[in-house]
């Protein structure tokens, strides 16, 4: 993929060697985001009640206990052993399994609906894990997969504006790139892009979340100010997929 934003810190990192970093990373904290933002991704879908969903790099769970309390066959994949201890604990409806989202260990067209929020870009070899979302979709299935944008105004432009640097999230590999960019990386993965989104417009569903956004002030002005945002400056995309050549 041309014009990527790479940071490595380790410049030999391998597969397993980020396994062990998110190992690390999970026994201190959590990776996850408010239950609205997961519930307003899940909407994208439109999902049907009793159809499967597979969530690639679940982490804790958030994404498909949501998708399970809709009435769906939920599925959950993380190579952290850790990740997969919280979500055996917070989402008992969710078949979980251990896996490398690069060579996941499920048969062709297995799931209606796959979600791949905020990893690939983590990936060791992401084309690989794009084209893992195709061969897994179901005809007429249909994919939501979140990238990071280089230039989001209210991300990585303003961090640069104000210190100077390229914002580092601590994971082992982070990459960056443009909304055509990702694009043409997930058609390359065998994917259609259908519509893409920005990501800010996760309204608060619960009192809880709003509550959330009270108390982090910073995402709540992201929220508010997103609807003003032209696309291409959003600090994420969300691109709607289905298979290449599916009509469907």
């Amino acid at each position: 993929m041309k014009a990527v934003l790479e940071i490595r810190h380790d410049e030999g990192a391998t597969t397993r060697w980020s396994q062990g970093v998110y190992e690390e990373i999970y026994t201190s904290k959590e990776i996850r985001h408010i239950d609205s933002f997961y519930r307003w991704l899940l909407e994208r879908l439109d999902p049907r009640p009793g159809r499967r969903l597979l969530d690639i790099s679940c982490g804790v769970g958030s994404l498909p206990r949501l998708a399970a309390e809709r009435g769906l066959q939920a599925c959950g994949v993380d190579f952290s052993l850790q990740a997969l201890r919280v979500a055996r604990q917070e989402a008992p409806a969710v078949r979980l399994a251990v896996g490398d989202g690069e060579r996941l260990p499920y048969p062709d067209a297995s799931f209606d609906y796959i979600t791949h929020i905020g990893s690939l870009e983590h990936y060791e070899h992401p084309l690989d894990g794009a084209r893992e979302i195709a061969r897994l979709l179901k005809p007429g299935g249909r994919a939501c997969v979140l990238l990071p944008n280089t230039f989001g105004i209210l991300g990585n432009i303003w961090h640069a504006l104000r210190t100077g640097r390229t914002f580092d999230d601590g994971q082992p590999i982070q990459r960056y790139a443009a909304r055509l960019e990702w694009q043409e990386l997930l058609t390359a993965g065998g994917l259609q892009v259908v519509q893409t989104l920005g990501h800010e417009h996760a309204w608060p569903r619960s009192l809880a979340d709003a509550g959330w956004y009270l108390r982090h002030l910073r995402p709540l002005l992201r929220m508010l100010l997103s609807p003003c945002i032209p696309l291409n400056w959003a600090n994420y995309f969300v691109y709607l997929c289905r298979r290449a050549g599916d009509g469907s």
